[in-house]
């Protein structure tokens, strides 16, 4: 059986346990470690699927069609390992498979309470992972924060865990917060004191403390939160902030962590080769060069909703050797105005991610005309490709009244439609197009460079599909169909040819972008950027006849 990791988090949310605990990771597989990694959220949602990005920021889809929380994204870029619905764990799934099971009558009519069973149904869940007999260690994230009522089940589930496994095979790591009080001018260790004795009241000591602060641990603060938290000096753990997360795992290495974790399991395993990480932090810190990016969307006020599609940038920057600056434009603000120009004049390139609802529709459709027009490199994706293809069509097509019917449901050209087996569907939960999906991409398209095969597979997620009864019109006018879904006929990726660089895929590469081996399509769309920045782009064909220089207006 394998061993098992638990990371909690104490004093404040958002402290970092999702890289801290992919981190970790990074360095137990670098020492030759079979890991894997598992997210344990205390919300009653089933899952993130049918939740605001307000709410709870970027919905990760697996390859196999799990809609989880976005921390499954770091652990999926710093172990790189395909996760599944089993590393994703809500107790709003534990609610729903007990009542299934009490309905069913698998109780024999005893009293369904939270001990035993919904602690046993979470400690299922966990040791699922490690039951195949292919994993050397299990690391499990317990989401929330230490106090919360929400959390108890699940720190009561892994204390269960502890004394049914043993201290060898079980580690707890709690990762808290150390402030810096300016006016005092002093590192405060009482909030760190408090959040871990509110988990030694619930039954667990935490064997190793990372602390996140602004400023160094000196040793007399480590040796004073060892000693009122009752763990080893050397088992404080400083985490202070750092500009890139790739650099995490080198500092929690310089400060001994993976050799702490390591000696309290028990394990004896070589030091790990950290050359290629320190190569790409090294990339991504002193690039020679920078350009600036448009994500133009409607949710930029909370980046989490992008998170996947800023790592893309940060692999493609580093192995582009540049600075990939991300301007942040509210579709909104472009549909008010009526300007596009007024927002993105120099930007570099334009990408419009993916979203739901109408609200700024109008101003991406504006985004995705600019890109075309000034020979800007265009990147749209799931909505950003729709979009692209309602200006094409309205712009290009003179198909004036173009739009999707999830805008417009009585649209007299929906370019973009249902698919026809949503068109039944009730339940908003797990029912879209979700998970890996075979591609075939056209020889000689943009789309067959960039990848360098005939065939990939990427992730998807999304109810609404290029209308093949528009297809023949748009390719006779110029917008390429460049990735088919083979099994269906359906239109994956669309390009211009004629544009310097302006591709827009149904899918979300940004999902299976890695650190040191950047997604083909955010690769070269940021070299197509870089030759835009420095005046190499070719001269766009214009529907009007003329042709752009490939550069932005000024």
């Amino acid at each position: 059986m394998p061993k098992h990791v638990f990371v909690t988090g104490g004093v404040v949310s958002a402290l970092g346990k999702g890289i801290a605990s992919a981190s970790l990771g990074y360095l137990l597989k670098a020492r030759g470690l079979r890991v894997t990694l598992q997210k344990c959220d205390p919300y009653l949602n089933v899952d993130p699927g049918t939740m605001s990005p307000f709410q709870h920021g970027e919905v990760f889809v697996t390859e196999d069609g799990a809609e989880t929380d976005l921390d499954l994204g770091h652990y999926e870029r710093f172990i790189d390992e395909e996760l599944t619905q089993d590393n994703n764990v809500t107790a709003g799934q534990i609610y729903e498979t007990i009542i299934r099971k009490e309905r069913r009558g698998d109780y024999l009519g005893g009293t369904v309470q939270v001990i035993p069973h919904v602690t046993n149904e979470i400690k299922a869940r966990i040791m699922r992972l490690g039951a195949d007999g292919q994993t050397d260690v299990v690391i499990t994230e317990i989401g929330g924060t230490v106090g919360d009522i929400e959390s108890l089940p699940f720190l009561e589930a892994i204390r269960q865990i502890h004394l049914e496994e043993g201290p060898e095979d079980v580690l707890f790591v709690h990762l808290t917060l150390v402030p810096y009080i300016k006016t005092a001018g002093e590192l405060k260790t009482k909030p760190t004191q408090h959040s871990v004795r509110a988990l030694r009241d619930i039954g667990i000591q935490p064997d190793i403390l990372i602390c996140r602060t602004e400023r160094e641990l000196g040793d007399d603060i480590k040796e004073k939160i060892a000693l009122f938290c009752n763990v080893e000096t050397e088992a404080v753990i400083d985490a202070r902030d750092v500009a890139s997360i790739y650099e995490v795992p080198l500092r929690f290495h310089a400060d001994g962590l993976d050799d702490i974790a390591l000696r309290k399991l028990g394990i004896e395993n070589g030091k790990p080769d950290l050359s290629v990480l320190e190569e790409l932090v090294g990339r991504i810190e002193n690039p020679s060069r920078e350009i600036d990016i448009a994500i133009c969307g409607k949710y930029v006020d909370l980046k989490d909703a992008y998170k996947s599609i800023i790592e893309a940038f940060a692999h493609a920057g580093a192995e582009n050797d540049a600075r990939v600056n991300l301007r942040w434009i509210d579709a909104e603000a472009i549909e008010q105005c009526g300007d596009a120009g007024r927002h993105l004049d120099g930007c570099h390139g334009v990408l419009v991610p993916g979203g739901f609802g109408e609200r700024g529709i109008e101003g991406k459709i504006q985004a995705a005309r600019y890109a075309r027009e000034n020979g800007v490199p265009y990147l749209g994706i799931c909505l950003g490709m729709h979009v692209a293809v309602i200006e094409f069509a309205r712009n290009v097509c003179g198909l004036a009244s173009a739009h999707s019917t999830e805008f417009n449901a009585s649209s007299d050209d929906p370019v973009i439609d249902l698919l026809p087996e949503q068109r039944e569907v009730v339940d908003m939960g797990g029912t879209m197009r979700l998970g890996g999906c075979e591609c075939r991409l056209l020889d000689g398209s943009g789309a067959r460079d960039a990848y360098g095969v005939d065939t990939v597979r990427e992730r998807h997620r999304h109810r609404y599909e290029y209308n093949n009864d528009y297809r023949e019109l748009l390719e006779s006018r110029g917008l390429a169909s460049s990735g088919l879904y083979p099994e269906k006929d359906l239109v994956e990726i669309v390009e211009l040819p004629n544009h310097p660089w302006f591709i827009a895929c149904q899918f979300h590469p940004e999902f299976r972008s890695r650190p040191g081996r950047a997604h083909p399509l955010f690769r070269e769309f940021v070299r197509a950027a870089v030759a835009h920045a420095e005046g190499n782009a070719a001269p766009v064909a214009r529907a009007d006849g003329g042709s752009s220089d490939g550069r932005s207006r000024r």
